[in-house]
């Protein structure tokens, strides 16, 4: 048997890591990138433990490990800057240290280890069909391409999901807005990573890897509405809440030489799980899986873990159709059930009225610590497959074929 093709669909985190997960197994991979560059458009994403050991477990733990890991106090306030909850770092008991960087360069990193001609970008990937053969053709906007197995990493709006299984409702509106920045720490005291609660609103610090500090919020409206100025919105919203958000709400205003984006998105998730993460040889991964909301940071750390273990799967001896039965198996329950735990959280985060939040409020101050931590070992305890580290040097070096000429 020859080397074996995969395609991903899509070259966000998960498909990126699983492009290199299946390259340092053996396979030859394409990924089809809709995007014409790979902008690094985004915010910032904390690597959990979880993701970081995945990672780690395909060779890539040195590539993300750079910067100082976030440590200290973790935790919840209200607007006024009472504590609700404070945990210390985490490194001890979960092995590798929580790293915040931004998803820009989370994605050079993961680009940086695939094989040379493995992305072909401006190539969108609009289905794909079983062969006769066994093989899967797949229909690209730069023509067909065989594999034998594709991975469906991409996004909410998932044009393969879309095809596989045509009854599921799809995205539904999580009842939120959100707001993402990425502003210079320069000048700022050491912050601490937290998550202030108000009424139907929350304000989120992350101090990142490389200085900088990401900031977001979120507030409880209709979707599709869109301020006319961000930055006035968010000032409106959260000016008065505790030191030091109103001073980073002032950097938003910072133009050339380093200006500031404000990202806004309503806030979508797949609240209705699929029956299953696998058709054939096609496999869904990420977002186009189980698009869940922001509430526990998990959305891209669970990509990664999915990418590892399909990579994982496929490497094995069984066929491809019996390693994505084995992988909806493997993964199907677990996203399932931290999807629905991070929509809880977030009915508790979006709740606004005086009594309701005052009861809240006491719930998370009274929850006794061992709670709080067997929650946290369920999410980031979590270990990949077992095996050797697959090194680059296992990678096949791809040439530059005939479909990639069509760009």
């Amino acid at each position: 048997m020859g080397v074996r093709h995969a395609v991903v669909a899509g070259g966000g985190i998960g498909g990126l890591t699983a492009a290199v997960a299946l390259s340092r197994r053996g396979w030859r991979v394409t990924v089809c990138e809709r995007a014409s560059a790979l902008t690094g458009i985004g915010a910032g994403i904390v690597l959990a433990p979880n993701a970081l050991r995945a990672l780690e477990s395909i060779g890539l733990g040195p590539a993300v490990s750079v910067g100082e890991p976030l440590a200290g106090v973790l935790g919840l306030r209200t607007p006024d800057g009472a504590w609700l909850s404070r945990t210390g770092a985490t490194a001890a008991r979960y092995g590798p240290p929580a790293r915040a960087v931004h998803r820009g360069f989370l994605i050079d990193a993961l680009a940086a280890a695939l094989p040379p001609g493995a992305l072909r970008l401006g190539v969108s990937v609009g289905g794909a069909d079983e062969a006769a053969e066994g093989a899967v053709v797949v229909r690209t906007s730069a023509g067909e391409l065989r594999a034998d197995a594709v991975v469906a990493a991409d996004g909410l709006r998932s044009a393969l999901r879309g095809q596989l299984f045509p009854r599921h409702p799809g995205p539904r509106y999580a009842g939120e807005t959100g707001w993402r920045a990425v502003l210079s720490g320069a000048g700022l005291p050491a912050l601490p990573a937290a998550e202030t609660w108000g009424r139907g609103e929350r304000f989120g610090i992350v101090p990142l890897a490389d200085g900088r500090v990401y900031v977001y919020a979120t507030a409880v409206t209709g979707p599709g509405t869109r301020p006319a100025d961000h930055r006035a919105e968010l000032i409106r919203r959260f000016g008065a809440w505790h030191d030091p958000i109103p001073a980073l709400l002032e950097r938003l205003d910072r133009r050339e030489p380093d200006p500031v984006t404000v990202l806004h998105h309503d806030l979508y998730e797949l609240a209705a799980p699929l029956p299953r993460f696998h058709s054939g040889r096609v496999a869904l991964l990420g977002d186009a899986a189980h698009a869940m909301t922001p509430n526990l940071g998990q959305g891209g750390c669970q990509a990664i873990e999915d990418a590892v273990v399909l990579a994982h799967l496929l490497a094995g001896d069984t066929g491809v159709p019996a390693a994505l039965a084995a992988y909806t198996e493997a993964r199907h329950g677990r996203t399932t059930r931290i999807s629905r735990r991070s929509r809880r959280m977030g009915d508790l985060a979006r709740l606004s009225r005086p009594l309701a939040v005052s009861v809240r409020n006491f719930a998370v101050r009274a929850t006794p610590s061992a709670v709080t931590t067997r929650g946290l070992d369920t999410l980031l305890g979590w270990q990949p497959p077992p095996g050797p580290v697959p090194g680059s040097a296992q990678a096949p070096r791809q040439s530059v074929g005939i479909e990639e000429e069509q760009q």
